[in-house]
């Protein structure tokens, strides 16, 4: 009984330090006011890239998982992190190389609160994308979350429709009457 209590306290410890490394990194990570704003587009695309490739091997430890539901949710706390990370550090570096660009985005909170307004398709309002740099990151941003949220939410809801039943045969879905008729 032991071992999975400490499985789990192992998890949760894991997580919370991923938070936290995620925090300070996005807090104490400098972003300067440069002349060469290509650097930081640069970095920015290496980062989708970096992304795309976690996207790939979380959908492939999902898939590889069978029915551990700790794995799914694993895998959407592993991307999400990063996720709000970059795009709130793009966020912050586009408002300071112009502060015409966002609506009420003064501050490094002001930019992770809204990537997470965002990816929660919330948009209170009170802070908005007013230029055309801002709009077309924050739509990068929104296309993202779509399609790795979706993803992942389409391979862990499919695995409970398989899920064995305790006489180790898979469940099946009962017949939908409408496609009968």
């Amino acid at each position: 009984m032991m071992l999975p209590r400490m499985h789990l306290l192992w998890q949760f410890a894991r997580n919370f330090l991923m938070l936290a490394g995620a925090v300070l990194f996005y807090y104490f990570v400098p972003v300067g006011d440069d002349e060469h704003p290509v650097w930081r587009w640069f970095l920015f695309i290496v980062g989708l890239g970096v992304l795309v490739w976690l996207i790939v091997a979380q959908l492939m430890k999902q898939v590889a998982a069978g029915p551990d539901p700790g794995v799914r949710l694993r895998s959407l706390i592993t991307l999400l992190y990063p996720v709000v990370v970059l795009f709130a550090l793009a966020y912050y570096a586009i408002q300071r190389n112009d502060a015409t660009q966002f609506e009420s985005l003064k501050t490094r909170t002001d930019s992770l609160y809204y990537t997470v307004i965002t990816l929660g398709t919330v948009g209170y309002g009170d802070v908005h994308a007013a230029g055309q740099l801002a709009r077309v990151v924050t739509t990068v941003q929104v296309a993202f979350d779509l399609v790795v949220i979706g993803a992942l939410i389409s391979v862990a809801s499919s695995r409970f429709q398989v899920m064995p039943r305790r006489s180790g045969k898979p469940a099946t879905l009962p017949p939908d009457p409408a496609a009968e008729g």
